[in-house]
């Protein structure tokens, strides 16, 4: 069950399972706790698993100061610190891994490992004109549905598509009580469209695995690599056959290869 933190002015809510080093994993687009829930299963045996809903997503309110990468990032961190918790493994896929990076860079002490899922260092021209895309379509679709269904095109494989996969996960949405408004999806979304890390990415130093899908028509492999080539020591690895969330759709197979990395940080450490 999850409860709200207080974290600095924010309510933010949380769900905590599992034993052992503390992970926290940070969504993406209107992504809620639900949406890393093969984590919270498969890897509560070895870890304590920390998810949450950023700032304007499910059951964490949007305040009406302006929406950053940066506030979301000192989100993330003032969540940490109210748990208590002095330093995690960190795991965050599309913009949540953009807050994952912001959150290593500002709060450098608070993070052992981490791992970056469809990530990139600034948008392309092709990337920022898909987020934009995005941005128009959750307003000119003429159901949530059709929202979901236009936008899962692009996040999910095709196998994922016909074999169902993309149905049951459009319907748990659709039957989710806590709604993010069309007005908080495009603050979110303006938050990413300009960020750029390109330039401090060196700076991390801590353990950093980062994995693209293969198949990722968004957040594309030579993205992905970008950040790998310039975090010092980075490892950068593809799943072939996937696409923009291979965490759900191949968990144990994501699970291993992070639980591999992170244990490979903590006989180091």
């Amino acid at each position: 069950m999850g409860e709200h933190i207080r974290a600095g002015d924010l309510d933010i809510w949380t769900e905590q399972v599992g034993q052992g080093p503390y992970v926290l994993l940070i969504g993406g687009l209107g992504d809620t706790v639900e949406s890393w829930r093969f984590q919270l299963d498969g890897l509560s045996d070895r870890y304590r698993l920390v998810a949450f809903d950023n700032r304007g997503a499910g059951r964490t309110a949007m305040p009406e100061a302006p929406v950053s990468v940066e506030a979301m990032a000192d989100d993330a961190a003032g969540l940490l610190r109210a748990l208590g918790v002095p330093s995690a493994h960190v795991a965050g896929f599309s913009a949540g891994s953009i807050i994952a990076q912001e959150l290593v860079l500002r709060h450098p002490g608070l993070v052992r490992g981490l791992v970056l899922q469809s990530t990139w260092p600034a948008m392309d021209r092709y990337l920022r004109s898909w987020a934009l895309f995005v941005r128009w379509l959750v307003e000119a679709a003429p159901s949530e549905r059709a929202f979901l269904e236009g936008f899962f095109l692009d996040i999910y494989t095709p196998r994922a598509h016909n074999d169902g996969t993309v149905d049951r996960i459009i319907e748990d949405i659709l039957a989710f009580p806590h709604k993010q408004s069309t007005g908080d999806v495009q603050r979110y979304i303006d938050a990413f469209v300009d960020h750029d890390t390109t330039d401090r990415l060196p700076q991390i130093t801590v353990p950093s695995l980062v994995l693209a899908g293969g198949r990722d028509t968004t957040s594309r492999p030579p993205l992905c690599r970008a950040v790998a080539e310039r975090i010092p020591g980075a490892r950068f690895e593809v799943l072939e056959e996937e696409a923009h969330q291979p965490f759900q759709e191949v968990p144990d197979e994501w699970n291993a290869r992070v639980d591999g990395f992170w244990r490979e940080v903590a006989a180091r450490t």
